[in-house]
């Protein structure tokens, strides 16, 4: 019997699920019948265990309903971001063989100009809407029986920061191992139970929120998922819905840091048990900030999409080993030189982890091989380095790395350094090109509210960040932006920051470049 099932029967009328601003709530029985129902369906209309399905709605109970229905049928279920464009809306349902789209009413314009071929392969069912209301309803009144298959995957597709959104696919198996690594086994330390309250402050489309909802509602305990982030909202909901577990980025510890004290000091916080934070790297001044008004509650993990690895540290060993993810708990760690050696303790190198779950890009052997070195190891394209006890510590991304005069640069270091300045709110450092070195640090800063930009401000935080790193590493050139763009899990899109003014300086000397770190009203 499957674990939705029994909690179904134990506690029909607990609550599942429930989206916030929506004011919608699924209880156990609800959910169980609904998505038996939409798995009966999936399994009518043709599809085989393997087959991909596509989900384009917004954060809505109707997630959990459909995207449980197609675990239960077997199915691979893609979830689509709401942002993105008709064409990479439409690449991705193509790309990953979607037989069947559950789109909401609102959305249905981003696949009015689908072309015909797509049309005659994808079957799309409008949800809220009459075939959808009849399918979650049943016939009969009971709730039928599931088909023998083996459990669904999410198959979930990249924010497209790098590049155009790829798919990252993992083989259903029989195997209870590998069976437990795809779900996150390695997550047991979350301590998720019947009595957790789960709060999801970020949209469902993306991987970690929905397979963490998920997974609040497999071990039986509830999902209150906010429909877009506001900090002083997430900590009402904290207090409101008795929150235990809860999962951040480290733009949201920011943001909610950023609320007056005695908004901060207003709301009653005391129900929560355990955070987690990941996505993106946590300046360390943050997360002792997060620390000391939280409590030792905060633990930090680092994964992928792909789930070829994963490291955690909780919040003691933090203390301990402050700036670290932590050590491999799925896979082990290898930090591998540009030549291809293990690195030393304390020597950056590439990440990758050995004999951890193996993952595909779909329809893409080139990019799945290119991730794998000679070994089987794999990496998703982050630097880093090891300490003496295993701990990890990441540098950078791969595609970020500066190559400045032959040295090779990373720009997080960097970024860290002025996010820790009382008047920057948000940081992105890249390379432009240079005659004479090949390229050069440049940095474009979002500054706090009430804070004006200015070429004395520039001079000052350059010679911030000269203090406190080597020169070499530090920014040469700067800019101001009202706003830096980051996904809504809190991953800086760098790339768009640095084409952009790729772009606009070809052809501009180096002395010529120097006028872009006063640039920003004017250029960008």
């Amino acid at each position: 019997m499957s674990l939705l099932r029994q909690h179904a029967q134990a506690n029909p009328d607990r609550l599942a699920a429930l989206v916030i601003e929506a004011g919608e709530a699924l209880t156990f029985g609800a959910l169980d019948r609904r998505s038996a129902f939409v798995a009966q369906h999936l399994v009518k209309e043709g599809l085989a265990a393997g087959d991909a399905i596509a989900i384009l709605i917004g954060n809505s109970v109707r997630y959990f309903e459909v995207a449980w229905g197609a675990r239960r049928a077997g199915l691979y279920f893609v979830p689509i971001s709401t942002h993105l464009t008709n064409a990479e809306t439409q690449y991705i349902i193509e790309d990953s063989g979607a037989k069947m789209l559950f789109v909401a009413p609102h959305l249905l314009p981003r696949i009015s100009d689908m072309p015909a071929h797509l049309r005659e392969r994808v079957r799309v069912i409008e949800v809220g809407g009459p075939e959808y209301l009849s399918i979650i309803e049943g016939t009969g009144g009971g709730v039928p029986e599931l088909p023998d298959r083996p459990m669904g995957l999410d198959f979930a597709y990249s924010s497209g920061t790098t590049g155009r959104p790829k798919g990252i696919k993992q083989k259903m198996t029989g195997d209870p191992q590998l069976a437990k690594a795809l779900g996150g086994n390695w997550l047991a330390f979350f301590d998720l139970n019947p009595s957790s309250v789960y709060l999801s402050p970020a949209p469902l489309y993306h991987a970690a929120p929905l397979r963490f909802s998920m997974r609040a509602i497999a071990s039986g305990g509830t999902a209150v998922v906010m429909d877009r982030f506001d900090a002083q909202g997430a900590l009402a909901a904290v207090e409101r819905y008795r929150v235990t577990h809860s999962q951040w980025v480290p733009t949201m510890f920011s943001r909610l840091l950023a609320l007056p004290d005695e908004v901060r000091k207003g709301y009653d916080l005391s129900s929560m048990q355990k955070v987690l934070h990941a996505a993106a790297p946590c300046p360390r001044d943050v997360k002792l900030k997060m620390l000391e008004w939280w409590g030792p509650i905060i633990w930090e993990y680092y994964s992928g999409s792909e789930r070829n690895g994963a490291t955690v540290i909780s919040p003691l060993e933090w203390m301990e080993h402050q700036g670290s993810v932590g050590k491999a708990v799925s896979g082990e760690l290898r930090i591998v030189s540009e030549d291809g050696r293990l690195c030393e303790p304390g020597e950056p190198g590439a990440v990758y982890f050995a004999n951890g779950p193996r993952f595909e890009y779909h329809n893409d052997p080139d990019k799945t091989a290119a991730a794998h070195n000679a070994h089987g190891w794999s990496t998703i394209g982050d630097i880093g380095y090891v300490d003496a006890e295993g701990y990890l510590y990441l540098t950078d991304r791969l595609a970020n790395m500066v190559i400045s005069g032959g040295v090779n640069i990373y720009p997080q270091e960097a970024e860290n350094v002025l996010l820790t300045h009382p008047e920057v709110a948000d940081a992105a450092v890249f390379g432009i090109p240079h005659a004479d070195f090949g390229e050069q640090v440049m940095a474009v800063v979002e500054l706090k509210p009430g804070v004006a930009p200015s070429e004395i401000l520039a001079d000052e935080l350059m010679a911030y960040c000269r203090e406190r790193l080597s020169h070499i590493k530090c920014p040469r050139a700067m800019d101001f932006a009202n706003e830096l763009p980051r996904t809504e899990t809190g991953k800086l899109m760098k790339r768009v920051v640095r084409d952009r003014y790729r772009q606009a300086l070809a052809g501009v000397t180096a002395e010529q470049g120097q006028f872009w770190r006063l640039s920003a009203t004017s250029r960008r």
